[in-house]
């Protein structure tokens, strides 16, 4: 099948950058956050991100104002059922996820392909938990989407192979490129990634090193752009924290415990850039170590 609309649940981090991309491909993409002020937020996000593309001739003038007009908006989650693919891109709960398919059921279009998001959790059962697990995957978007090159395609149990094409399709007009993972815990790149993080944390709370000297370590020493704990605020540390949570009880070994600084950090609300403190401190003009 020719997918040509795209919903996309979620005006938030990943939502807003994957409408960007989408509409610049020419999709027309129909936004839906709960909020009005998600979805502004979320527009003001992608015209931002559109025109430091324009400043860099990524893209022209005339591309930016012609993806623009490609998105509209809704706070009615059911606006999205007669479009060709949904994609959720939800917080990363698998109850709050599984609740948005439910809620999208009744109104979906015979021909809809279904995608989320997630960075860990099962898309079999998420699948399960549907009309359509033969038209259901999960769709990986890296972050910040607009950047980022890989998308990883994983099918559920029951995906058939011509949702996989038609999904491999789309992102090849992204002008991305798509990994096949297995329907395993975090698939590959968040199994490798958060992991690091994770111990990252524990040689913060272990005394190891402190925060400076951890994220100077991995950054000078292994060539890495980010260090793991300023990449971790990037991510927002609840994330990280579900997606250990998932490697845990998922994988059932306790390599995969998550450090309990982290979970610290988040119980008192210190997500990262997004809540203006995590490892880091992002109130004044430039971060500063909070440990």
């Amino acid at each position: 099948m020719t997918i040509q609309t795209v919903g996309i649940v979620g005006a938030g981090q990943m939502g807003n950058g994957i409408a960007h991309v989408f509409a610049l491909a020419g999709f027309e993409v129909l936004l839906n956050d709960i909020s009005q002020d998600g979805l502004d937020k979320g527009l003001a996000t992608i015209r931002k991100n559109l025109d430091r593309q324009v400043s860099r001739e990524k893209i022209t003038a005339e591309e930016r104002d012609a993806a623009l007009a490609k998105i509209s908006t809704t706070l009615t989650l059911t606006d999205l059922g007669p479009m060709d693919l949904i994609i959720e891109a939800a917080t990363e709960r698998e109850s709050v996820k599984s609740a948005i398919f439910e809620d999208l059921l009744p109104h979906l279009a015979p021909h809809t392909i279904l995608a989320s998001n997630t960075s860990s959790i099962s898309i079999t059962r998420l699948a399960s938990r549907t009309d359509r697990p033969e038209k259901f995957m999960g769709v990986h978007f890296m972050n910040p989407v607009p950047v980022m090159q890989l998308v990883e395609l994983i099918r559920g149990i029951a995906t058939d192979d011509v949702t996989f094409s038609a999904l491999k399709e789309v992102v090849e007009k992204l002008g991305k490129t798509h990994a096949s993972a297995e329907d395993f815990p975090a698939f590959i790149v968040n199994r490798i990634l958060i992991p690091m993080i994770n111990e990252a944390v524990y040689a913060l709370y272990e005394g190891v090193g402190n925060v400076i000297s951890i994220d100077q370590s991995m950054k000078l020493g292994a060539a890495h752009p980010m260090g793991p704990l300023e990449l971790a605020d990037f991510i927002g540390l609840d994330t990280c924290l579900a997606i250990m949570n998932v490697l845990h009880d998922g994988l059932a070994d306790t390599k995969y415990r998550p450090c309990p600084l982290l979970t610290k950090y988040v119980e008192a609300g210190w997500l990262g850039r997004k809540s203006g403190r995590g490892f880091y401190d992002y109130r004044g003009e430039t971060p500063v170590p909070t440990r």
